[in-house]
């Protein structure tokens, strides 16, 4: 019987790898560079090397023990044909990065965008609970997530669905990378809750977070929230508004998708309750009773290992039809 999964989370820095057990137990994980070079040509072949020589290592696995490999790469992601559309930070442009890795493993290989498999595995294993409809959200540098609906993943049309930190919060806002201006990520990520922060800073020098800026020549996220805690009110009004903000997004998102989950991911989580109780707070303040009485609010457990396992489950719901 087929017991094991490899799963792979593709970063532009680095590559997540793991072997893990069908019921989810990560029997093995290791990471290796992210090689861009030649428009990142020796990725797949850097992957599937490393894949086989630490296999070696794992004298109950064979070959033929091994149902797939998923895996999740950033950028624009056709899923249903393995391929990478574009992924810019790896220089990768109408990739078909399914069939190479195929080739090389001789192995099925399924691929999904990064984004969508960490809300998989944070489904499978994490906060999730396998609920069948669920909402993640990543506050990182940026703000991706998923969405999770009638247990199957959702993609869209051409595998944009749930990009949810580019849904517009301010319609004449800060211009994002994506060209356009008042996107959620340009106000709720960590950049965003900074660049909130030095407008504050300009407007008034005299206050804590103005002298932490003077005292690092920079300010953080972790530094808002901080301060926020020791009530300094500039930062207090900064965690406020951002989340108020996601929490309205979250609302009228939930409209569509009627989640059990609403999951919260990414370095910004790391507020935990400070972020979770303003997030809840608006959630229940904008969204229908019907839907925010069944709905919970939670930060996300698996962290980083959230990719592997979700990329591994993935390979379980092509070869297997297995669905939340």
């Amino acid at each position: 019987m087929k017991e094991y999964m490899i799963g792979v989370d593709i970063g532009g820095t680095t590559v997540k790898i793991g072997v893990i057990h069908k019921d989810g137990e990560i029997l093995d994980k290791w990471e290796i560079k992210t090689n861009t070079d030649n428009q990142g040509a020796s990725i797949v072949p850097d992957i599937w090397n490393s894949i086989d020589h630490r296999l070696l290592r794992h004298s109950e696995i064979e070959r033929n023990n091994l149902l797939g490999i998923g895996v999740g790469a950033p950028g624009f992601i056709d899923s249903d044909a393995g391929i990478v559309h574009e992924a810019v930070n790896i220089g990768w442009k109408d990739f078909n990065l399914a069939k190479m890795l195929t080739d090389k493993s001789q192995l099925p290989v399924f691929l999904e965008n990064d984004a969508n498999i960490a809300v998989i595995g944070e489904n499978w294993k994490g906060a999730g609970n396998q609920s069948k409809n669920v909402i993640a959200i990543t506050l990182g540098t940026g703000v991706g997530g998923g969405i999770i609906a009638n247990g199957s993943i959702l993609n869209g049309a051409n595998g944009t669905a749930g990009e949810i930190g580019h849904i517009t919060v301010e319609k004449d806002g800060y211009l994002c990378n994506c060209g356009r201006n008042g996107c959620l990520e340009t106000v709720t990520s960590a950049t965003g809750i900074v660049r909130q922060g030095m407008k504050a800073i300009e407007k008034d020098q005299s206050n804590l977070l103005s002298q932490r800026y003077e005292q690092n020549g920079k300010i953080s996220s972790k530094d808002i929230f901080e301060l926020a805690l020791e009530g300094e009110q500039v930062c207090i009004d900064i965690v406020d508004n951002t989340t108020d903000i996601l929490g309205f997004t979250i609302a009228n998102m939930s409209t569509i998708v009627n989640p059990s989950k609403i999951l919260v991911g990414g370095g910004v989580s790391k507020a935990g309750e400070q972020l979770i109780q303003g997030i809840n707070k608006a959630f229940h303040k904008y969204a229908l009773p019907r839907i925010s009485n069944v709905c919970e609010v939670k930060i996300a457990q698996l962290g980083n290992d959230a990719g592997i396992i979700g990329a591994a489950f993935l390979v379980q719901q092509k070869v297997n039809n297995v669905t939340f």
